[in-house]
């Protein structure tokens, strides 16, 4: 799995409603989409963005792609940034699990240092 991050510098943090709103505005075109797992929408005290969970570079390459750059800085007024991560593991508290690529793996009894 991938794990991008976009932060949209603006110099303040929009207010809790606004940044909702807009969530809610920009949801259905994320719902569904191929590849992306999971986004979380970011609000800072210095900006925004989100956090998104990919299935692979592959599909995240495919909504990143040339004509992303020129649609993001027409909606914000500014160029966002945009890293990736390799995501190996995962903690999922909710769950009660622990995952490696993906699956479900054991812990160890000794392992929690």
């Amino acid at each position: 799995m991938l794990i991008a991050i976009v932060e949209i510098p603006s110099g303040s943090k929009r207010s809790q409603e606004e940044a909702i709103e807009a969530g809610k505005k920009s949801a259905p075109m994320y719902l569904g989409m191929t590849g992306l797992i999971r986004k979380y929408y970011l609000n800072g005290d210095d900006g925004g963005g989100g956090v998104y969970l990919w299935e692979s570079r592959e599909a995240a390459d495919a909504w990143y792609n040339d004509d992303w750059w020129p649609m993001m800085e027409k909606r914000f007024g500014v160029r966002p940034t945009l890293t990736y991560y390799d995501n190996h593991v995962v903690v999922d508290n909710a769950a009660g699990e622990l995952r490696v690529d993906g699956q479900p793996v054991a812990l160890a009894e000794d392992a929690a240092e």
